[in-house]
Formats: C-alpha cells, sequence, structure tokens
C-alpha cells in the first residue's frame, strides 16, 4: 500500500510557559515542534494551487500562537491541544504531533508524540 500523501513541519521553534513546577513556568521555554500532516485529498487533487493545500505558514503560525496563548504543566497537553487545533482547522484525515523540550541532563531531549485522525 502507497504511503499517504504528508505534508511535515520539521522542528518549529516556540515559546510556552511549560513546566510542572511553578518557577519552570515563570519563564518562557523554547520547545520544539514536528507535525506530519495527510490532507484530506492527495497531492494530485491539488492542481498546483495554494488555496487547495495545506498552508504550511498559517499553520506554523497557529501552532507558536496556541504555544504561547496560557501557560501548560505538561508538553503532552500541547501535543494534544495542538492536533485537535490543526484537525479543526484544516481539511486533514489524519495529524501527528511531536514536542521536544531540552530539560533534563544527559539527554538530547524528552518528546511526546500523539497522533489523531478526523
Amino acid at each position: 500500500m502507497q504511503a499517504p500523501d504528508t505534508v511535515e513541519i520539521r522542528r518549529l521553534r516556540v515559546n510556552a510557559l511549560i513546566g510542572v513546577p511553578d518557577d519552570e513556568r515563570a519563564v518562557p521555554q523554547t520547545l520544539w515542534l514536528t507535525v506530519r500532516l495527510v490532507p484530506s485529498q492527495g497531492f494530485d487533487y491539488r492542481a498546483d494551487d495554494l488555496a487547495r493545500t495545506v498552508d504550511y505558514h498559517a499553520v506554523a503560525l497557529e501552532i507558536q500562537a496556541l504555544a504561547s496563548a496560557r501557560p501548560r504543566r505538561l508538553i503532552e497537553t500541547l501535543a494534544v491541544e495542538t492536533a485537535e487545533m490543526l484537525l479543526g482547522n484544516h481539511p486533514l484525515q489524519r495529524v501527528s504531533v511531536t514536542v521536544e523540550k531540552h530539560i533534563l541532563p544527559d539527554t538530547e531531549c524528552v518528546a511526546v508524540h500523539v497522533e489523531r485522525r478526523r
């Protein structure tokens, strides 16, 4: 079976007030989000027309606004909210979101991953 046509935004930098302890949420932290968007229609349907595809610039701006909109304790919460927002705002059949946080010593990052379908 052929893999679905996918738009991917890799490691979008966002600033967020996030963390379990209050003092960690006091200062914005940089997170990185990777989103994989499977449009409702394949790329053949798009006919080289931006109005018929997922505007990844708009998606990036939406994600950055969501991340900075309010404090959260968990990166898991941001991942779920991002997936739900993207499914609600764009013609997608599936979305996956990975959120990376550079917080633990001796690690590259801690990451969570969610997938949602329409």
